[in-house]
C-alpha cells in the first residue's frame, strides 16, 4: 500500500531535516513561548547552526531591537559568546538586561565588515563557545554556507545579526542566504501605564524564512532580566506606534561603549 501524500512530504521532510543536522542529533532552544515553539521545527531554535535576525525599525542602522533578541537567544546557550563587530556602540549594560552577562562576552573588534565574517567563521571552531555572533553587513550565499558548515561541525550557533546604514545596504538583507532562520525585528509601542517611561519593551517579530516551517509574525515583549519573551498577540502585524519605546533608549545606549 502506498503512502498517503501528507504522510509521505512529512517522512520526506524528516528525511532532510536528518540531512541537514548531520549525523548529531541536537536538541534545540525552546524560546518558552508556547506559540513559538509550536510552529518551530522540533519545537525550538536548532542549534549548531546559522540564523540571521535584521533589525526593521525605524532607525534600524542602530539595531536596538535585533540587538536586544540576538543577545536573549544567546543568554540561554551555554558558555561564552564570541561576539564580533566594527563599531564600539555595543552597549554592555543592554546585554545584561536581555540576560547576557558581560563576562560571558568576548568581544572581537575589526576595522572593516568584509573581516567580520572571517572571525566569526574561526570561532565556530572552538566547540567550547555557546555562540558566536557576527554584526555584518553584507553576507553573500557562499559565505552563509561556509559558516553552515563550521556550526554543523561543531555544534556552535552562528547568529549574524544585520546592520545596515544606506537603503542600497537595507536591499542586500533581502537576498538569498544558507542561514536555517531569518527573523526581523521591530520595536512597537509599549502599554500604556499610569506612569511613563515604565513600559516592558514590545517587538514584532516576524519569522521571514525557516526550514520547515512557514512565515509567520508575533508581538512580543522584550528579554527583561534573562527571563523568556512573552506572547502578546499572535499572528498579527500592527503599524509600528508613533510613540517611544523603550527600545528607543536602547538604541541611543548603543552609542555608549562598555568595555569589558
Amino acid at each position: 500500500m502506498h503512502a498517503k501524500p501528507p504522510e509521505a512530504i512529512a517522512e520526506l521532510r524528516r528525511q532532510i531535516a536528518h540531512l541537514e543536522r548531520g549525523s548529531q542529533r541536537r536538541r534545540p532552544l525552546p524560546f518558552g513561548v508556547p506559540l513559538i515553539d509550536e510552529h518551530l521545527p522540533d519545537h525550538g531554535l536548532a542549534r549548531g547552526t546559522l540564523h540571521e535576525i535584521i533589525e526593521a525599525g525605524l532607525a534600524s542602522e542602530f539595531a536596538g531591537a535585533a540587538t536586544l533578541f540576538t543577545a536573549g537567544i544567546a543568554a540561554r546557550l551555554r558558555g561564552p559568546v564570541l561576539w564580533c563587530l566594527t563599531r564600539r556602540d555595543l552597549f554592555a549594560p543592554g546585554l545584561l538586561r536581555a540576560g547576557l552577562h558581560p563576562d560571558r562576552v568576548i568581544y572581537a573588534e575589526t576595522s572593516h565588515d568584509r573581516d567580520v565574517l572571517p572571525l566569526v567563521e574561526e570561532g565556530l571552531h572552538e566547540k567550547g563557545l555557546g555562540a558566536v555572533v557576527g554584526e555584518v553587513t553584507r553576507l553573500g550565499l557562499t559565505a552563509s554556507r561556509r559558516l553552515q558548515l563550521a556550526a554543523e561541525a561543531s555544534g556552535v550557533t552562528a547568529l549574524l545579526l544585520r546592520r545596515w546604514w544606506t537603503v542600497a545596504e537595507k536591499d542586500l538583507t533581502q537576498l538569498p542566504t544558507a542561514a536555517s532562520t531569518r527573523w526581523r525585528v521591530a520595536p512597537v509601542e509599549s502599554e500604556l501605564l499610569p506612569a511613563p517611561g515604565l513600559g516592558r519593551a514590545r517587538w514584532r517579530v516576524d519569522l521571514v524564512r525557516c526550514r520547515g516551517a512557514e512565515s509567520r509574525s508575533w508581538i512580543l515583549e522584550a528579554c527583561w532580566g534573562g527571563q523568556p519573551l512573552m506572547s502578546l498577540v499572535p499572528d498579527s502585524c500592527p503599524e509600528q506606534g508613533s510613540g517611544a519605546t523603550n527600545d528607543e533608549e536602547l538604541v541611543k545606549g548603543r552609542n555608549i561603549h562598555h568595555a569589558i
